[in-house]
């Protein structure tokens, strides 16, 4: 990265990013992963546009730009999951934007239908299990709702934006009376009350607090790549189920953004969202954090190649979106935490 360009938390007393810079770019960012760094440095490199970096939790950043309104420095919104997306827009926190690039890149599936924001890479949310003693692993995400599971299934809470867009892709697909229905059963279904992120999912697989687990690709992955505690050195018993193979498919978290509402460098923006979906940026996403890419035929990481081919929901992600209110609305019914 360029000396000129600098990085901050959203958290506390802060230095007023410049508003309008020539050469330059205002980015809000609620991904942390440091090999997102190479994805800013080759930018620079190929435009010569200086990326000044805020950092922080997706609603630390939108609170922010909510607090700052017109005199916002903000360019781009970077986020993980519909969930956020779509509550950025509703808060008219981004811009619409026609762009023949994103368009017809991006899958129609993976952008807001009316331009707000745009997916940039997927994590498929899939079933894993202990190969040593479940002999028939859940095979749908129906499955999991099944009493053949009763006491063995370990999930995140209910807060967790993975398992809402979940819920909300499930009342797509199943309406909400029968999502309540599966709700209610995974709860009924729980080894212990839902705790951690996804990688506790997959730890108490290895430590035996539960049988069957759900979790993000890109954690499991991770784990093969490099020493993830807990789960690395017993990853040989974990095995994996893309769900839903002969129905809708697999779900698909996405991360993505948009071009803030008030973006003073509107056109370095429209250039940074259109070199995140360009093949070199969308393989440093499954290069550097083990994500699917949005783009068709782009080459995916070792570790998540070797996960194998699997059929993706092709659900409008747009649509699912406006089901949270009536997906959180069901956790709270049906007592999952």
């Amino acid at each position: 990265m360029k000396p000129s360009a600098w990085i901050a938390t959203a958290v506390g007393a802060l230095v007023a990013l410049p508003a309008f810079a020539d050469g330059e770019l205002n980015l809000y960012s609620a991904r942390h992963y440091d090999t997102d760094e190479r994805l800013y440095s080759d930018f620079e490199d190929a435009t010569g546009i200086t990326i000044n970096r805020i950092e922080g939790k997706a609603d630390e950043l939108a609170a922010r730009l909510r607090a700052e309104g017109a005199n916002s420095p903000a360019d781009v919104f970077l986020t993980v999951d519909t969930s956020r997306l779509k509550r950025a827009k509703d808060l008219g926190l981004l811009q619409a934007i026609e762009n023949p690039t994103l368009e017809a890149r991006i899958p129609a599936n993976l952008q807001d239908e009316d331009n707000f924001w745009f997916g940039f890479s997927q994590r498929a949310r899939v079933i894993f299990y202990n190969k040593e003693t479940v002999t028939n692993p859940p095979q749908t995400y129906a499955d999991l709702a099944d009493p053949a599971y009763k006491d063995k299934l370990c999930i995140r809470s209910s807060s967790n934006v993975y398992n809402q867009t979940l819920l909300a892709a499930m009342i797509e697909h199943m309406g909400e009376d029968g999502a309540k229905a599966w709700a209610a059963g995974v709860v009924d279904n729980m080894a212990r009350a839902p705790q951690g992120g996804d990688t506790d999912q997959l730890r108490g697989i290895v430590s035996g607090e539960c049988e069957v687990s759900v979790s993000n690709t890109y954690y499991f992955a991770r784990a093969m790549r490099q020493d993830v505690r807990g789960v690395s050195s017993d990853i040989d018993m974990i095995g994996w189920v893309f769900p839903d193979q002969d129905g809708h498919g697999a779900h698909m978290n996405l991360s993505g953004g948009g071009i803030a509402a008030h973006a003073p460098n509107r056109d370095n923006a429209i250039r940074f969202l259109e070199y995140l979906v360009s093949e070199q940026a969308q393989k440093y996403f499954s290069d550097g954090n083990d994500e699917y890419p949005v783009v068709e035929g782009v080459a995916l990481a070792a570790p998540v190649a070797a996960m194998g081919e699997f059929k993706a929901d092709s659900v409008n992600l747009a649509k699912v979106a406006e089901n949270l209110p009536a997906a959180q609305r069901i956790f709270d019914q049906v007592g999952w935490e």
